[in-house]
């Protein structure tokens, strides 16, 4: 793996990293939001993380499974949880039925938090890396001086 090869899978990491703190921000955000323009309340959305990949026919056909090297993360898709929606006794609500009950977002703040503090844990290994590999450059340059 070269310096810039280990720095590129960094950046993919803190990429990734990026964009699922902006999920999560959204999903608390919306935590009571009872109605969107698709209709119905908010629900939860996640990311599926995947291995990012150069493999193409060339690079396997060359290549044999030793001398693989990833290449990062990438962010495969976003979907919505599947969780069911809470159902909240509110008759006051301009959006509750015909019993009082309200449909709302299947956002719990608490894991909400727990998974920010993950992505912001991450984020911050990803950083250590790409200074590790950084400074590893430096001194290797301090050799030839």
């Amino acid at each position: 793996m070269s310096f810039f090869n280990s720095m590129n899978v960094s950046a993919t990491g803190l990429t990734a990293q990026r964009l699922r703190m902006d999920i999560i921000s959204q999903n608390i955000a919306n935590v009571t939001t009872t109605k969107t323009k698709e209709g119905g309340p908010y629900r939860r959305k996640v990311l599926l993380f995947e291995e990012q990949t150069n493999l193409n026919f060339g690079h396997i056909l060359n290549d044999t499974i030793e001398n693989y090297q990833g290449s990062g993360v990438k962010v495969s898709k976003i979907i919505e949880d599947t969780k069911p929606l809470k159902r909240i006794y509110d008759p006051s609500h301009p959006e509750a039925d015909g019993d009082g009950y309200v449909l709302m977002p299947n956002v719990n703040t608490v894991e909400e938090m727990v998974n920010m503090i993950s992505a912001s844990r991450s984020y911050d290994a990803n950083v250590t890396a790409m200074n590790a590999a950084k400074s590893m450059a430096l001194k290797a340059l301090d050799i030839g001086k």
